[in-house]
């Protein structure tokens, strides 16, 4: 893309150091500057127009449009617009939200810490997990174990806890007493003629002889998101979690379930956890609880570890833990609206109407020579691209060809994301059938242009 002199893509590169973002590669092509945006589409500085099927970063589940989200940070803004929740004080919004959140979740999770995105949460859970074991006095209990291609944030020890080269090189994570086991992912990591029965019973087995390995008496909990986003959405095999869980209590290792993107509809039940059969000690959770109209996250704990961590807050004076914007009460108020917006438009329900339409309408492309998977649950897949479809053979270098796609993709109207040459689809959670057949007539167009573009290219077997 050319950039006009003067311009706000000018003006970005002139001055905004970006996330996640190659900063000379946008030096030199500058980045698409969205104004604003309209249900499930966003539309440019120059007015074009892109239906959003990434939902920003898989969070905006209810659009980029909703009204009473605006109205209700507005009210809660002209009525008290800050407060902390430190030294026994609070607001009004933040004592409603607390409530329902604790009353929507699994019912052994019974206190709320409020933060403000998914890596403060995880970062939060890792020094709770610490705290809980220092009060029952048991020092050594501290190493915290999850998955190769789990993501789980970027602050320092969530970095550490996302087994991804991306986050941690020259970063000098990961940090002491995090160690990492295997990822449920059996077309990427099975043996030869390995069953998906006998994959996972591998990876339990490996988990169980890494905690033997380790001392039990080290090994203090188990990080996982129900099904793995970033990592390229990686949906674990049948009984994969029933088993896992089985040595996490044989060992008395806590379970935290890592709910940012799962959360709230996404997977075609209210949390991740009833969708896999998950019952963790703590959860996480981002994102869509407030829409990500506001940034706002939270950290859920067992009756067991509340108890724990009061006792000891008796004991040294305070829970020295906590954010200047934690339990901000706009986000609170954003947040309780959206929940209600959820609840009363059985956000859950149209989830899994619409989910087959995205799902099928993707695996329509699984016999393409570019295609190795097509995966997902509910309103969330990806689609892998490789160079050889029978060896499942990747492209080299990874990701050039997912992000060509993505180009191609956002030239024809839609928004998706590559994970190295996965390409992710995790739409507004309103998203019609109509507008995912938006979404699939851009994927196919998309697709056939990689594929000649990286048949040209001489990258892999396309032809």
């Amino acid at each position: 893309m050319s950039v006009r002199p003067n311009s706000a893509a000018s003006r970005d590169i002139a001055y905004h150091l970006h996330p996640y973002t190659n900063a000379r590669k946008n030096e030199d092509e500058g980045s698409l500057i969205l104004d604003r945006g309209d249900g499930v589409y966003v539309v440019d500085e120059d007015g074009n127009r892109y239906l959003e099927a990434m939902a920003g970063l898989w969070c905006a589940g209810l659009g980029f449009s909703e009204q009473r989200l605006v109205d209700a940070a507005t009210k809660q803004m002209s009525k008290l617009p800050y407060y902390h929740s430190f030294a026994q004080k609070t607001a009004t919004p933040v004592v409603d939200l607390a409530e329902k959140v604790v009353q929507i979740t699994p019912p052994q999770l019974t206190k709320v810490f409020f933060a403000n995105s998914g890596s403060e949460a995880n970062d939060t859970a890792v020094k709770m997990v610490w705290y809980y074991n220092n009060a029952l006095g048991r020092p050594e209990k501290k190493k915290v174990i999850s998955r190769v291609k789990g993501y789980h944030g970027v602050t320092i020890a969530a970095a550490s806890l996302t087994a991804m080269p991306y986050v941690q090189t020259d970063f000098d994570v990961p940090i002491p007493n995090i160690i990492h086991t295997g990822c449920p992912h059996h077309y990427r990591f099975a043996e030869a003629g390995e069953s998906e029965a006998d994959f996972t019973d591998r990876l339990t087995r490996e988990l169980e002889e890494l905690i033997l390995k380790e001392g039990p008496e080290t090994v203090a909990a188990f990080i996982g998101e129900p099904l793995q986003g970033a990592g390229g959405v990686i949906v674990p095999p049948e009984g994969y979690w029933a088993k896992i869980q089985a040595v996490l209590k044989k060992y008395d290792v806590l379970l935290i379930a890592d709910e940012v993107i799962t959360g709230f509809g996404r997977t075609g039940s209210l949390f991740g956890c009833e969708t896999f059969g998950l019952q963790p000690d703590m959860m996480t959770m981002a994102k869509q609880l407030s829409s990500a109209y506001m940034p706002i996250s939270a950290v859920l704990v067992s009756d067991a570890i509340y108890q724990a961590i009061a006792d000891n807050s008796a004991k040294l004076g305070s829970f020295g833990h906590g954010y200047t914007y934690s339990a901000h009460p706009v986000s609170a108020a954003v947040a309780l609206e959206t929940l209600k917006i959820y609840e009363e438009r059985d956000i859950v329900a149209h989830v899994r109407a619409v989910a087959p339409r995205l799902q099928d309408g993707l695996r329509r492309f699984a016999d393409h020579p570019l295609v190795g998977e097509v995966r997902g649950i509910g309103l969330i897949a990806a689609v892998e691209l490789v160079a050889d479809k029978a060896s499942k053979a990747p492209f080299e270098p990874v990701g050039k060809v997912g992000a060509y796609f993505a180009g191609r993709a956002q030239a024809h109207g839609v928004i998706f994301r590559n994970l190295g040459d996965s390409i992710a689809c995790c739409p507004p959670m309103i998203i019609t059938e109509a507008e995912i057949d938006e979404v699939l007539d851009a994927f196919g167009k998309a697709l056939e242009e990689t594929a000649a573009w990286a048949a040209e290219q001489g990258l892999g077997k396309v032809a």
